[in-house]
This record gives structure tokens, C-alpha cells and sequence, in this order.
């Protein structure tokens, strides 16, 4: 039977973004293939560091323990040769990531692949593999090079910016072509009328429905949206949240304030921004993804986020099978 991810967070992530690979993506760039290959087999037994998304895989994946069921799967993609590929599957070995899934391309972008790995989410260091996901759907960003060893919350956090990322880019544009003004007036004349979703919206569904399946009483997942909107522009926000039936766990309206002040003190495992002048200063403090923005891109449809915890659709010909014959 094949597998059935319906009822899991299912991330892709890049072996740049789980792994410390800077020096070595320099070294390629530098030096070719034919030396990189060399380079690489030299440094079998030294596994790679942590890099940027390291701290949030390793987190999510121990979920699995917590809930006692497999709710998380996380596919590892890289553009190196499975030969060469062996030493980054010895890493996650030796870090104690237990990934199951993995890709690599030899040199092809890896972003055609992702639809069929059903990735829910996918974090890279680069861009064209980034917009691929977009386009087909599917959340995604670039990572910012690990600025440093992260020290992230206790809980599993999430932190989002709105407008283009959470939220579809319509107030976004206003605000880039017509200025603050037009885009509070924007704001407050549609306040009771909920946004569409952006590209992460549908993950914030899914990831709402995961936190539904922690004990209560040990919450380890915590959403924050960390926007630089403020009132009246807040009751926009308020409204289309309660319209989607999520819950967003801390909500910081910093009305232009810097960001990375805020999550120095949130420490969110991800920060996830579609402004290079917000994630990247964010980057020096925590783990930080760059969302690009998408001028007319169409907004996902809500509708077709994964709902864990949910019962999987019964099969047409097992239901077929269950009816009495005639």
C-alpha cells in the first residue's frame, strides 16, 4: 500500500537549510565538481553542524514521541550525488534526526519534485527551488545563513509576518503603490471582511489542527504573528483569523517598530517574513526565512489544508464494497 501523508505535516527541507554546508557551497562555487566530490569524501566521518532550520526539524520531529503517532515527516532534498548524499544521511544520524524520505538530484533543481512528496512546507537556500514550491502551491521560503548557534523557546514557535505571507498581498500592494494612508483607510473600510489566504495560510491551518492534538495542559506548539501593521488596521487581522478558525498564539501589532528586538526576546524557532529589511536583521537573532513576494500571485484555497487529527476520506471502492448488493 503506499504511504498515506493525508494526516501529517509532511516539510521538505534542503540539506543547505538543515545543515551548516556554507563553507562547502563555496568551496563547489569556487573550485567545480571533480574537487567538491574530493572535498566531500575527505569529510565522510565529520558531520556538517546545524544550520538555520535544524532546531525547528529536530523539534517537530519530536512530536512524534510526544503524541505517540507519526504526525510529522520531513523529506530531506539536496542537489547532490547519492553518493555523495551519504554523508549528509550519516549527519542527521549522528544529530539524531530521524528523516525518512530523501532526494538527491545530481545537480537538478529539486523543486519539480516537491508536489510529489507531498510537502505541506519547504525551506531552502535557494531561490528558484523556492519559487517552484510557490507555484505549485506549496509554503515556502529562503533560509538566511545560520548567523549563529540559535537558542530557541521551549515551546515549538512559530512566528509569521501577515500581509504576503499569512495573508494574500492585496494590502501589501496598496501599501507598496498608494502609501500608509491609503492602505489604513484600505484597512479600516474592509475590517469586518476577511483576507484571503497567502502563501502560508493553508500551513497555519494545519499547524492549528496539529496544536488540537497536544494535551492541553503542555501546549509545545505556539503561533505568533509579528506584523508591522497597527490600529485601526489590527481589526482586519482580528477578523479574518476568526473567519479561518485558527488560533494564533501571541500577536505583536509593532506599528513599523523594528522586528528583531521582538524576536530576540519571542526566540521562535522560524521567523518567516516576505521583506529582505525585516529577516534579514531577524537572521542575527533567530532562525529566519525570506517568503518572496508575489505581486498578483492567486490566493490558496483554505480548503485543501491538511486537517490532522481529521478521519481519512473513506475510498470509493471500499465504500462501494460496504453497500449491500442489490
Amino acid at each position: 500500500m503506499p504511504a498515506d501523508l493525508s494526516n501529517m505535516l509532511s516539510v521538505a527541507v534542503s540539506a543547505r537549510a538543515l545543515f551548516d554546508l556554507e563553507e562547502d557551497h563555496l568551496f563547489f562555487e569556487r573550485n567545480g565538481v571533480d574537487a567538491y566530490r574530493a572535498y566531500q569524501k575527505a569529510r565522510f566521518d565529520a558531520p556538517p553542524g546545524p544550520g538555520t532550520a535544524f532546531p525547528l526539524i529536530k523539534a517537530l520531529l519530536g512530536l512524534n514521541a510526544t503524541i505517540g503517532r507519526e504526525v510529522v515527516t520531513v523529506t530531506l532534498v539536496s542537489r547532490n550525488s547519492p553518493d555523495l548524499g551519504h554523508r549528509l544521511t550519516r549527519a542527521a544520524a549522528f544529530h539524531g534526526i530521524a528523516i525518512s524520505r530523501w532526494a538527491f538530484t545530481s545537480g537538478e533543481s529539486v523543486g519539480r519534485y516537491l508536489r510529489a512528496f507531498q510537502a505541506d512546507m519547504f525551506l531552502s537556500r535557494e531561490a528558484d527551488a523556492v519559487e517552484q514550491a510557490l507555484e505549485a502551491g506549496i509554503a515556502a521560503g529562503v533560509v538566511y545563513p545560520a548567523a549563529r548557534a540559535y537558542e530557541v523557546s521551549d515551546a515549538i514557535t512559530f512566528a509569521f509576518d501577515g500581509d504576503a505571507v499569512l495573508f494574500d498581498g492585496e494590502s501589501e500592494r496598496i501599501y507598496r503603490e498608494q502609501g500608509l494612508e491609503a492602505f489604513q483607510a484600505n484597512e479600516s473600510l474592509l475590517a469586518r471582511t476577511p483576507m484571503g489566504a497567502g502563501p502560508f495560510g493553508r500551513l497555519l491551518k494545519t499547524i492549528s489542527s496539529l496544536q488540537k492534538l497536544i494535551p492541553a495542559h503542555d501546549p509545545p506548539i505556539r503561533v505568533a504573528l509579528v506584523t508591522a501593521r497597527n490600529a485601526p488596521a489590527h481589526e482586519r487581522v482580528l477578523h479574518t483569523l476568526d473567519a479561518w478558525d485558527v488560533r494564533v498564539d501571541q500577536m505583536f501589532m509593532l506599528g513599523g517598530l523594528e522586528k528583531s528586538s521582538f524576536l530576540a526576546v519571542l526566540r521562535p524557532h522560524i521567523f518567516f517574513d516576505d521583506q529582505d529589511h525585516h529577516a534579514g536583521p531577524a537572521a542575527a537573532h533567530v532562525p529566519s526565512v525570506r517568503v518572496p513576494y508575489r505581486a498578483g500571485a492567486s490566493a490558496p484555497d483554505l480548503a485543501g489544508a491538511k486537517i490532522l487529527g481529521a478521519p481519512a476520506p473513506v475510498p470509493l471502492i471500499a465504500e462501494a464494497a460496504s453497500r449491500p448488493a442489490s
